[in-house]
C-alpha cells in the first residue's frame, strides 16, 4: 500500500505528522495544503468521522481493505469496539518494528518486512499484516544485520522519542524485541478519537 502523493502534503491534509520530516514541516504550516488551505471549511458529522478513520489509516499505512477487515474482527471483540480496532492494529508486524525502534518510520517499517529482514520466532516473515502474538520474538534476520538502517537502528537512532511502550521487550544491540501481552488503548501513541472510526463504519 504505496502511495505516491508527498507524506508532508498527506500529513498537513490529515492534521498529523506521518514521519519525523513532515513534524517540522508541520509546525511551520499547520493547516491543509493548497490555495485554499487557511480559509473556513464546511465541515459535517460524515466528513469529520471520514477523516478520522483516513488519520487512523495513515498512521498504519493500510488500505481502505485492510481497515474494514480489522474493524470486522474488532467488532467481534468483547469490550469497546474502537480500543479493541487500536489493538488489532498494533499488533501488525510492520507497526511493531516501528514501535521498537528497528524502523524510523512505519514505511520503513513495511519495507523491511516485505524485502524478507524480518523474523518471527525464527521463521522469516514478509507480510506487514502479520498478526504478533504475545511472547512472539521478532528479530532481524542473522543476513540482513550488517545493512546500514539496521547498524543505525542498532545504536539507537530510529528509537522513539520518550520510552517504549510497556507491551514490548526490545534489545537493539539484539536488533530484536518480544511482545509481552496485548497493548493497551492508553500505551498506543497514535493519534486518533477511535469512537469516530466506530461510527463511521456502523453508519
Amino acid at each position: 500500500m504505496n502511495q505516491s502523493r508527498p507524506k508532508v502534503k498527506k500529513s498537513r491534509a490529515l492534521g498529523i505528522a506521518l514521519t519525523p520530516k513532515a513534524v517540522k514541516y508541520f509546525e511551520a504550516r499547520p493547516y491543509p495544503p493548497g490555495e485554499h488551505g487557511r480559509g473556513r471549511k464546511q465541515t459535517s458529522d460524515y466528513k469529520v468521522r471520514l477523516l478520522e478513520k483516513q488519520r487512523l489509516r495513515a498512521q498504519y499505512d493500510i488500505s481502505e481493505r485492510q481497515m474494514a477487515r480489522a474493524y470486522d474482527r474488532a467488532r467481534k471483540v468483547d469490550g469497546k469496539t474502537g480500543e479493541a480496532l487500536i489493538i488489532e492494529l498494533e499488533r501488525r508486524l510492520d507497526a511493531l518494528v516501528l514501535r521498537s525502534g528497528i524502523a524510523r518510520t512505519i514505511y520503513q517499517a513495511r519495507q523491511m518486512v516485505v524485502h524478507g529482514h524480518i523474523e518471527v520466532n525464527g521463521r522469516k516473515v514478509d507480510k506487514p499484516s502479520f498478526r504478533v502474538r504475545p511472547d512472539d520474538v521478532v528479530m532481524v534476520r542473522e543476513r540482513s544485520r550488517e545493512k546500514h538502517p539496521f547498524q543505525v537502528a542498532r545504536e539507537g537512532g530510529y528509537a522513539p522519542d520518550g520510552e517504549t511502550p510497556r507491551y514490548l521487550q526490545v534489545n537493539l544491540k539484539a536488533l530484536a524485541f518480544r511482545l509481552d501481552r496485548d497493548p493497551n488503548r492508553k500505551e498506543v501513541p497514535v493519534i486518533c478519537d477511535e469512537q469516530l472510526v466506530v461510527e463511521y463504519y456502523a453508519r
